[in-house]
């Protein structure tokens, strides 16, 4: 439960920050998602970390967004892309292998309401990125979590252009 207000607080902050479109995330009990696993950082400190930077991945997206439209979204697991594996070695750290069989996934729960509060649309998605190691490894900076920045950039755009989402 004390990973929940950490989650708000950081939503909110991001949320703040969104000059068109705002964003307001939930991060539903990510200590009991698929893999938020860290190789050297504490857990919490590497779940604190997950949060914060995919947090302002979402609200750079919902700047993307009209102005005036919330989009509400609960993150309901998480699944990094590797897999943490125990090293051979003395080290207390662990490794993070990446490799394509080992793909980024995320589910999420989202309403987004224009500027009267009216429902524009709500969906439930599981969104995954199977060629994760196909694409450009440039990342926006935005966040050390590359793999997932991009499927979530590639997965709003497919939203706007679709027409599912507004565009701005």
């Amino acid at each position: 439960m004390k990973h929940a207000w950490t989650a708000m607080f950081v939503a909110g902050a991001f949320s703040a920050l969104a000059q068109a479109g705002e964003v307001r995330l939930t991060w539903q009990e990510p200590e009991k998602y698929t893999d938020i696993r860290s190789t050297s950082e504490t857990r919490d400190a590497f779940q604190a970390r997950v949060i914060k930077d995919l947090s302002a991945v979402f609200s750079d997206l919902a700047g993307k967004l009209p102005d005036g439209v919330i989009w509400i979204v609960t993150i309901t697991d998480l699944d990094l892309a590797g897999e943490v594996r125990p090293m051979l070695r003395r080290s207390t750290d662990d490794i993070r292998l990446v490799k394509d069989i080992y793909w980024p996934r995320m589910s999420i729960r989202y309403s987004l309401l224009d500027a009267k509060g009216q429902l524009i649309t709500e969906g439930k998605e599981d969104i995954k990125d199977m060629n994760f190691m196909f694409g450009s490894a440039i990342g926006s900076g935005n966040s050390s979590f590359q793999y997932e920045e991009r499927m979530l950039r590639d997965w709003f755009k497919r939203q706007q252009r679709d027409k599912i989402f507004p565009v701005r």
